[in-house]
C-alpha cells in the first residue's frame, strides 16, 4: 500500500516511523515532511493546508490511505474533499473537526451532552469580558475561540494578567480571527492527563494515557507552548478513573456524534483535569497530540496500519490494542526564544551518538537537511524519546539522549516526567 502522511512535525515523524514498520506498507510519502522524515519517506513539497494540491497528488500517485497529522487541514475540510474524490483518509470530516476548530462549539457541545467540564461563558466584546472577570475573580482561564497552535489558552492568577490576556486576544489580535470570540472559564485544580482514543463513528477505543508539559520552563512556568515533553502512561490515571473517563466523557461524546449525525473517523484527544470531583474535560483535539504521540506510538504493539484501516472502514470493534508495559518519555529540544521569536539554520550535532542508545529514537520536529547535515528550522526542533522498564529509567535514558545533542541556543525542560515520579512515590 502507498501511504501519505500530512504534516511536518515530531508527531508526523512518529507516524511515519510507526507506519514504516507495518508489513502492508510498500511506499511512504510525507507532505511536506522534515529532515528526519526524509530518511523514511519521500518528502513532497506541498504545504499541509493546500488541500487542492494534496488531493491531486493522492489521485495521481494512487495513494491508498492518507493520514492527517495537524489540525488545520482537518478543520478546513480535507477529509470531506478526499472522500468526495473516492480517497481513503484517516481524520474526521469538517463538522467533526469543529470540536478543535472552535472552543466555543466544543464547550457548548460538552454542555449539551452533559460532559463534565469547567463552568464557562462566551464573549464577543472586551468590555463584557472584563466586567465578568471583575465579578468572578481569579484564578481564571481565558481561551481564544479558534486555532492558535496550542498557545491560545491563558491561565491567569491576577486580574491584571486576565485583563491583559483579553486585550491581547481581542484587541491586539495576536491569534488573528481566532480571537473574535473568547471563553472565560473557571480554573480547575488538579492534575492534567491526555487521553487519546480511536473512533470510527460507532466505536471508541481508548489508548494508553499520557501527560503533556505545556509550559516552556521547569516547574510549569512561562508561557504555553505546543508541548515541551510528554510521558506514557500517566500514573495519575488508574483503572477506576479510566472507566469513569470512558463513561462520562467518551461514551457521551460518541452519543453526541450519533445524535448530531457526525461521522467521526480518526483520533479523538481529550485533555482531562483530574479533580477532587472526578475527571473534567478541558478541551478536545481531533488528531494525535504532539508530543504525546511519540511515547504513545513507541509503546503501541498493534500494527498502526491495521488500526487505520479498521477506523476508516468502520470496523474498529474488531481491533484489540496491545501495548508494551514499559513507560516511554519524550523530551523536546526547542530553539531559544520559542514560543516567541527564534533564529533558524543552526547546525545540529550529536544525532549519530543517539543512534547508539537502545530503545531511544529522536523524532524530528523542526529540522531540514542540507549536504547531509541537519539544521534547525522551527520552534520545537527534536523530540528525544526513550523507553525503559520504569519511569525513572525512561526519563534518565531520554535525558542521556538529550545530552548527546547540541545546537546553538538549544532549550529544553529538565523536569519532564517529574510529576509521574511523585505520583508513583505516593503510591
Amino acid at each position: 500500500m502507498k501511504i501519505l502522511v500530512i504534516g511536518s512535525g515530531g508527531r508526523e515523524h512518529a507516524l511515519v516511523w510507526k507506519l514504516s514498520k507495518s508489513s502492508g506498507v510498500s511506499k511512504l510519502f510525507c507532505a511536506p515532511g522534515n529532515g528526519g522524515i526524509a530518511s523514511l519517506a519521500d518528502c513532497v513539497n506541498i504545504k499541509a493546508d493546500n488541500i487542492a494540491q494534496l488531493t491531486a497528488f493522492a489521485l495521481k500517485n494512487g495513494i491508498d490511505y492518507t493520514v492527517v497529522g495537524p489540525e488545520v487541514p482537518l478543520t478546513a475540510g480535507i477529509s470531506d474533499e478526499f472522500e468526495k474524490n473516492g480517497l481513503k483518509i484517516f481524520g474526521p470530516v469538517k463538522n467533526g473537526a469543529r470540536l478543535e476548530g472552535s472552543k466555543v462549539f466544543s464547550k457548548e457541545f460538552m454542555r449539551k451532552y452533559n460532559i463534565p467540564t469547567a463552568d464557562f461563558k462566551v464573549f464577543t466584546d472586551v468590555s463584557s469580558a472584563l466586567g465578568y472577570i471583575n465579578k468572578k475573580g481569579v484564578p481564571i482561564v481565558i481561551k481564544a475561540d479558534g486555532l492558535a497552535a496550542g498557545k491560545g489558552v491563558f491561565v491567569c492568577n491576577s486580574a491584571d494578567e486576565a485583563r491583559k490576556s483579553v486585550r491581547l486576544i481581542m484587541e491586539q489580535k495576536i491569534f488573528g480571527d481566532a480571537g473574535d470570540k473568547i471563553i472565560v472559564e473557571e480554573c480547575l485544580e488538579g492534575e492534567e492527563a491526555s487521553i487519546l482514543a480511536f473512533c470510527d463513528g460507532e466505536t471508541i477505543t481508548i489508548m494508553e494515557s499520557s501527560q503533556d508539559h505545556k509550559r516552556i520552563d521547569d516547574e510549569d512556568k512561562g508561557p504555553n507552548t505546543g508541548g515541551m515533553g510528554a510521558y506514557s502512561p500517566a500514573p495519575v490515571v488508574n483503572g477506576k478513573l479510566i472507566g469513569q473517563i470512558r463513561e462520562e466523557i467518551f461514551d457521551r461524546i460518541l452519543a453526541g456524534f450519533k445524535k448530531e449525525a457526525i461521522d467521526y473517523k480518526g483520533v479523538l484527544y481529550a485533555g482531562i483535569m483530574v479533580t477532587d470531583k472526578g475527571p473534567k474535560a478541558l478541551e478536545f483535539n481531533v488528531r494525535f497530540g504532539d508530543p504525546e504521540t511519540q511515547p504513545i506510538l513507541m509503546r503501541l504493539k498493534t500494527d498502526l496500519m491495521d488500526i487505520i484501516k479498521a477506523v476508516t472502514s468502520g470496523n474498529l470493534k474488531d481491533i484489540k490494542l496491545e501495548w508494551n508495559e514499559n513507560p516511554a518519555v519524550c523530551v523536546v529540544i526547542a530553539s531559544g526564544g520559542y514560543p516567541g521569536k527564534y533564529s533558524k539554520d543552526y547546525e545540529i550535532r550529536g544525532l549519530d551518538k543517539t543512534a547508539e542508545l537502545e530503545n531511544l529514537f529522536v523524532f524530528h520536529a523542526g529540522t531540514n537537511i542540507k549536504n547531509e547535515k541537519f539544521y534547525t528550522s522551527g520552534g520545537r526542533v527534536l523530540g528525544v524519546t526513550a523507553m525503559a522498564n520504569d519511569i525513572k529509567k525512561a526519563i534518565d535514558k531520554a535525558y542521556m539522549g538529550v545530552r548527546c545533542i547540541y545546537f546553538r541556543d538549544a532549550h529544553f525542560r529538565k523536569d519532564i516526567g517529574a510529576r509521574a515520579i511523585k505520583t508513583v512515590n505516593r503510591e
